[in-house]
Parts: structure tokens; sequence; C-alpha cells
């Protein structure tokens, strides 16, 4: 279960997801370089398929898994997953490629979001989908994709080797969002080769397994883009709508709309019909990471990637500012700690005591929501000065950690 959306914005598209995964499933953020391996074979997770060479990328991952749940590459290309639930059998199919394959190797593959959907599904008609993705219950499952660049969006819904994709309209609402559901019913605009002209895509959809607790939260994601402002989508208020545990957004980073830190309580969170923006479905499943993506209009005149990162549920976590590897661009940075698990457990011993006292998220705020302000305030300072990045940025990562494992008792 995730959610994921993207709207114009002042600096650029703005991308995000929350990525749900099982309770204790650790998940870390880890820049890749650029593979000069065309002609090679290479493993995907249960997959060996002809290799094309990689773009770098930002990829997130969960650490038993070859592919990502989102990430952005060099040239400002985001893709999220989500899974979906079809006629087609994903637990009785021959191993394939799962939805985090095909998040990387889109990434790898694609220098826009109208190449990463001709990569997706050509990969998709050729190999298909097949394999365990969630090894905590030992499910596998289809998944349909938010891929966007700079210039546009596109919604790749799947059932197998069956897909369907349209560009994402950005006027009137500003964005687009999908989640836990098929998103395209007639208004495909490419399709596989099973699909006919007017075919309704939603007849994939598994008559088994209802799409309210989707639905809810995808209402939410709408809802949210379509109150942004003539400026369009900011990563705080983007940050603000990814805690969202029902009662709205909050913990906007920066200070603006903050508001009363009790507007994040989950106490009313108590299972599967309470499912929110921030996932908190006890013993089920939790967000384990979340990302904000800046893909900027003059990224080839210089413009930075900027990505703001989250492990661990978002409402006990903080952002933490990364710039990327761009294509010609200057050296990238990325803290350290977003790569290694020490950052995640301990977001996620914050969450569980969370969960456990819902009373002291205030207390937890009142001590991360500083330190994760000035990260970005100084992330802000040196946008434009990457010469100072990691002179400025070199312990973002351990303020991060510091902050969080001060809140553990």
């Amino acid at each position: 279960m995730c959610d994921t959306l993207c709207g114009p914005g002042p600096g650029g598209m703005v991308f995000a997801k929350n990525s749900d995964r099982p309770v204790g499933e650790v998940q870390v953020a880890m820049p890749f370089g650029r593979r000069a391996s065309a002609g090679c074979t290479l493993r995907t997770q249960y997959l060996s398929i002809g290799d094309t060479g990689a773009h770098a990328t930002f990829l997130s991952c969960p650490t038993w898994l070859w592919g990502a749940e989102h990430g952005v590459n060099e040239y400002g290309v985001a893709i999220g997953n989500e899974r979906v639930s079809t006629v087609h059998d994903a637990a009785a199919a021959p191993p394939a490629l799962i939805g985090m394959d095909l998040v990387r190797l889109g990434l790898e593959r694609a220098r826009s979001a109208g190449e990463a959907l001709d990569v997706m599904c050509e990969l998709l008609t050729t190999c298909g989908q097949g394999g365990v993705a969630d090894a905590a219950h030992g499910e596998a499952y289809d998944s349909s994709f938010l891929i966007a660049d700079t210039a546009g969006a596109f919604i790749l819904d799947t059932s197998g080797r069956d897909y369907a994709a349209a560009p994402v309209a950005l006027g009137g609402s500003g964005g687009a969002a999908i989640s836990n559901r098929l998103s395209l019913t007639t208004e495909w605009t490419r399709g596989s080769d099973s699909l006919e002209d007017g075919d309704d895509f939603d007849r994939f959809r598994s008559p088994l397994a209802p799409t309210a607790f989707a639905d809810v939260r995808l209402a939410t994601s709408r809802r949210f883009l379509e109150t942004q402002g003539q400026g369009g989508l900011t990563p705080a208020a983007t940050a603000a709508h990814l805690r969202d545990h029902g009662h709205g957004p909050w913990g906007e980073p920066g200070g603006r709309g903050r508001g009363d830190r009790g507007s994040g309580d989950i106490s009313g969170i108590s299972g599967i019909s309470d499912l929110s923006i921030c996932m908190h479905a006890r013993g089920l499943v939790v967000t384990a990471a979340s990302l904000i993506a800046v893909l900027p209009a003059e990224r080839e005149g210089g413009a930075p990637l900027r990505t703001f990162v989250a492990l661990g549920s978002p409402c006990a976590s903080i952002y933490v500012p990364a710039f990327p590897a761009t294509a010609g661009g200057p050296p990238p940075f990325v803290p350290l700690e977003l790569s290694r698990p020490d950052l995640w457990h301990a977001a996620d011993q914050l969450r569980r005591r969370i969960e456990a006292d819902p009373a002291v998220l205030a207390g937890i705020r009142h001590t991360l929501d500083p330190v994760e302000d000035e990260l970005w305030a100084e992330a802000d300072d040196v946008v434009d000065r990457p010469g100072r990045w990691s002179e400025v940025g070199r312990d973002w990562g351990r303020r991060a950690l510091d902050a969080l494992s001060s809140c553990i008792t």
C-alpha cells in the first residue's frame, strides 16, 4: 500500500510518494552511479535479462530487494509504484519482474517520462510480472505506476502483461495522484495488444478485492492537490500532506502551516478501516520511507535536482535534504546516513512509541521540528552553490539521527 502524487510547482515538477511496507521491513535511500554494462546479463529480483547499462539514480529500496519503491534519475525522471489487485494471479505466475524491478529499470534506462513508459511497457510485454514482493506475508502482486519528469507525467496501470497508460492532465486539479487501485478506465491512450479501442481497463480489477481503503486516500490526495494555490505545489506543503493521519496536512517544514501538533494525532487509527496517507495499520502495514523530489524545469541549464527523504514513518522522522546526480551537472551530495539502516531503525522506534502512546507525538515533534527546519533552511541557502553542498550538508544525516535518537526512551 502506498500513495504517490505529482504536480507543477514554482521550482519545477514536485513528485512525492509514501512507501507503505510490512512492519519491520527496513528501507534505505541509496545513490547509484552510471553502469557501463550494456550487452551483459542483468539479474533482477527473480529474473535475468539483457542489460543496457544504467543512468545514475537515487533509489529508495527495501534492503532485501534489487528494485526500488520509488526514485529519481540524473535526467529528472521520477517513478513510484502502487500495489494493485487484479484478475492476474501474480502468485501463480512463473518468476518474472515485480513492480519494484520495473521502477528501477525505468529509471536506469530512460531520459524522459515518455521513454520510461516505453521501457516499462516493453518489459511488461516481454517479461511479465510474477514473484513475491512482500516477503513478510509471502505475497505477490501487480503494480500501477506514476511516471513524471519536469514536462509532464503518465499513469501506467498493469495486470500481468496487460497494461494501459495515459498522460496526466496537469491543468485543473494541478496534478495527479494514484493509490492502491487501478486508476484508468476507458481514457487510456496506450494499451497492450489485448485491448481494443474503448475497452475499460477496470475489467482487470479483481472483484474479490475491495478498493474502499484506497479510494479514501486517493480522494485525500486529490483534494490536497486541488487546494494548492496559484503558485503550485511546494515541497513543504507536500511534506505536510504526507504526514496526514486522516485529519488533514500538518507538520510543514519551516513552520508555515505547522499549526497544532495535535493535528497529527493517530489515536483514531486502529485498523484496516482507518488507513491514512501516513500509514499506521498496526501489525500489518506502515509507511517505511517517504520521498519528495523537485524536478527542475531548467535542469539542462544547471538547476539542481532536489530531494527530501524521510526514512521510516514521516510523522516520526525528519525529511533530510539531498542533491542527487544530474547529467552533466556538479558532483551530487547525498548524506551517507540515508543509505544506512540506523536512521530507519531510530525512526521506526519512534513510530512504535507513538503508536503505543499517541500523546507523545507532540513532544517528539517539538524536538524534531527545529532540526528539520534548520536542514531545509541550510539546503535553501546553498541550493545555487553546489560547491558548498558537501561542506554545509556533511552533518545533515548525523543531526537528523541524533535528534531521532534523543527522543527514544
